[in-house]
């Protein structure tokens, strides 16, 4: 495993925290006044908000006092500098309870545990201590366990305030020649960015292990780059062509991060990005033959205790009178959830990679040297998981996760939640109408049995889905992802556009209503798939429509290359109201995708420099290449930041990307004001900007294996 020999810097240093305080001191929370919502704050009790304040109900007989809880996580605290906590409270008796700030994770090192005395008159506290250690991940709560008669305990008005480093504390973006971190494709293109003021070229150098210049030129500038606030320039060095390792472009000291020029660049990232979903099966126990020691797990979710699911799961509480066995399929993201439309895109995306590639690489997965492809194989684990979604009605259950979240850190096999099976949906509904026509077509050739049951589950989940064409899921809810969608015309088109592309039945085609547009596809906007799965049948299609298909590709392409050409940091994705998305290093690579299948092979390369380093905070989000990786992503069981016993996130795994919208606490209290490209914190807590999830990795596994195929040409 490559792990990244330079840390990214978030915070200073320990050891290194300036010993002047801040003025005016910095707050530490957010939400302090509960004036209309109790988030980021969580309850291990139930609490509500009244009158502008969070109320928790505090039962009696419990043993510790860590039974009954408010708290919340992520506050930064600093070794050696002061904090002060104060807040307002009042219960429905007097009682007493303990107001504590300390690390959330072990060895749990205290700042403050103090005694508090409250009556049923609100009264205002203020407790001071100095913090003896530095963690990003400290936790304020008020810990209320442990009482004989059960009250109503009250809270307002808390603050921490304390430390010198502003929010976020100082970033550091590393050398300002910004490259792709792993390296180039020798036959490809090799690019790069400068971040500097200078309006005028500058010369630049290009470097090998032993510092021997082998290459030189001229900077292009650009100027300023709006979506990461950065003046820059150009630098083209794709004439080079020498295999070589360990080279470096330098302006003048500058310096960037070495990287490589190879035949195979990406010919281990291809393995991994696939190997990304062993990591993150279900039902069975990850090997450390397949995975090493450091990754290997029991199986999560077989019914066996503390388990509750997921051989016999029951629908929510008035949903439904049955159970099904769900077992199998790949956890979401960094949750113990498994979800319909998310695990369908990302199957159909590995089922396209076989289609595109031939083949893909051979994995380290326990079906391997059978007959099929290990691409496929993979692809079967979720397969199999959603034909068990699939409700006696025909119609699929939307997802199944627990009825609560888990703590981060928490590994499959010690998940104690109860397990539901959600409600069925439309949009489910037509997601397996959709990957299972493409099952039934690309099975065909491997395994007939398995591709007939896939059709027929298809043909089942449509017709369904027309006798109930408005289920839909709805927001919010608790323990697992919403994935709501109140627009299924795309997943009717796309649903039907496979099916005909398997069958070559008319009245699926005349379905057919969405074609690919610049927006692209998600797994909420699946429209442009129905182009992508007629591209795979051609001669389904007259000539006439052969060509309008493929110029509706090649037009959506011409506009990815043109928005690439718009920015300082090449980039396929450039949202039109300069707002980044949730995933959006998805976008990136399901972009390229669409590069790539237009024939613009340059462009599909350039774009995976974005997501190896050559971005706006020097940063390559794929866990394990590149000298500045991304390794603290959210994560259940890859949460090594939090408990050193557990692994980071496997090599290859590839982080949600910068996220404008900052929809978490701890982006919210680290990245105000951040420029839309540089709104990403390699945070386990941040899981807006720093998840991983299945629909992403294949994404970047689709990707890469295209990359890998080209690099030998």
């Amino acid at each position: 495993m490559r792990r990244p020999a330079l840390l990214l810097a978030i915070l200073l240093p320990l050891g290194t925290t300036p010993a002047v305080a801040a003025d005016p001191p910095y707050e530490r929370v957010l939400n302090g006044t509960f004036d209309t919502t109790k988030d980021p704050w969580w309850t291990n009790v139930p609490a509500a908000l009244t009158d502008g304040r969070l109320c928790a109900e505090i039962p009696a007989g419990t043993a510790n006092p860590w039974d009954a809880m408010i708290g919340q996580d992520d506050v930064p605290i600093e070794q050696d500098q002061p904090y002060t906590v104060t807040f307002d409270a009042s219960t429905s008796q007097p009682a007493q309870f303990h107001a504590v700030l300390q690390q959330a994770a072990a060895p749990y090192g205290p700042v403050l545990n103090q005694t508090v005395s409250t009556t049923t008159t609100p009264q205002t506290f203020t407790f001071t201590a100095t913090s003896p250690v530095t963690d990003t991940h400290g936790q304020i709560s008020f810990q209320a366990g442990g009482a004989t008669t059960p009250y109503t305990l009250c809270l307002d008005n808390i603050s921490v305030t304390g430390g010198v480093l502003p929010p976020g504390g100082i970033r550091d973006f590393g050398s300002p020649v910004h490259v792709n971190q792993v390296g180039y494709v020798a036959n490809g293109p090799k690019r790069a960015t400068y971040v500097t003021e200078a309006t005028i070229a500058q010369q630049w150098r290009l470097v090998d292990e032993s510092n021997q210049i082998v290459a030189t030129g001229k900077t292009k500038p650009y100027g300023h780059d709006a979506l990461s606030g950065d003046d820059v320039q150009l630098i083209d060095f794709s004439n080079y062509r020498t295999v070589s390792a360990g080279l470096r472009l330098a302006i003048g000291n500058d310096v960037s991060e070495p990287f490589d020029i190879s035949k195979h660049l990406y010919a281990g990232l291809r393995r991994d990005a696939l190997a990304y979903f062993y990591n993150n099966r279900s039902g069975i126990p990850i090997e450390a033959k397949y995975v090493g020691e450091e990754y290997a797990r029991p199986a999560g979710h077989l019914g066996i205790a503390p388990n509750q699911g997921d051989t016999n799961v029951p629908c929510y509480p008035g949903t439904c009178d049955y159970s099904l066995d769900v077992r199998g399929g790949w956890y979401d993201a960094g949750d113990h959830g498994k979800y319909v439309v998310n695990g369908a895109l990302a199957a159909w995306q590995l089922l396209d990679l076989y289609e595109q590639t031939g083949g893909g690489p051979a994995l380290n997965i326990p079906e391997a040297g059978n007959r099929i492809p290990d691409v496929l194989d993979e692809a079967k684990w979720e397969l199999d998981f959603l034909l068990r979604m699939q409700a006696p009605t025909g119609m699929v259950h939307h997802k199944v996760h627990d009825e609560k979240w888990t703590a981060l850190g928490t590994p499959p096999a010690a998940d104690p939640q109860p397990r539901y099976l959600y409600p069925v949906s439309t949009a489910a509904t037509l997601n397996l109408a959709a990957v299972g026509a493409r099952c039934a077509r690309v099975y065909a050739r491997w395994d007939h049995a398995f591709a007939a049951r896939c059709l027929t589950a298809a043909q089942t989940a449509y017709k369904a889905a027309q006798q109930h064409p408005d289920v839909y899921a709805p927001p919010g809810g608790e323990g697992g992802g919403a994935y709501d969608d109140t627009k299924v015309t795309d997943e009717f088109s796309w649903a039907a556009a496979e099916l005909f592309a398997t069958t070559g039945k008319a009245a699926y085609k005349r379905a057919i209503t969405t074609t690919l547009t610049a927006d692209g596809f998600s797994w909420q906007e699946t429209g442009g798939l129905a182009d992508l799965a007629l591209a795979r049948v051609p001669e389904r299609l007259s000539p006439p429509d052969q060509r309008k298909l493929h110029q509706r590709i090649t037009n959506v392409a011409a506009k990815y290359l043109k928005d690439m050409k718009s920015q300082g940091y090449a980039n396929p994705y450039r949202p039109a109201d300069g707002q980044y998305v949730w995933g959006s290093n998805s976008a990136v690579a399901n972009n390229a995708m669409i590069l790539a299948l237009a024939g613009d092979r340059d462009a599909a390369l350039e774009s995976l420099d974005y997501l190896l380093g050559r971005n706006a905070i020097n940063q390559s989000y794929v866990t394990g290449y590149g000298e500045r990786a991304s390794h603290n992503q959210h994560h259940r069981f890859w949460a090594h930041s939090l408990n050193p016993a557990l692994p980071s996130p496997y090599p290859g795994s590839l982080a949600g990307g910068p996220n404008s919208h900052l929809q978490d606490p701890v982006a919210q209290r680290n990245l105000p004001g951040c420029a839309p490209a540089k709104c990403y914190l390699d945070e386990i807590g941040s899981y807006s900007t720093n998840e991983v999830a299945i629909n992403w990795n294949s994404a970047l596994a689709w990707l890469t294996a295209y990359a890998d195929s080209q690099a030998k040409r």
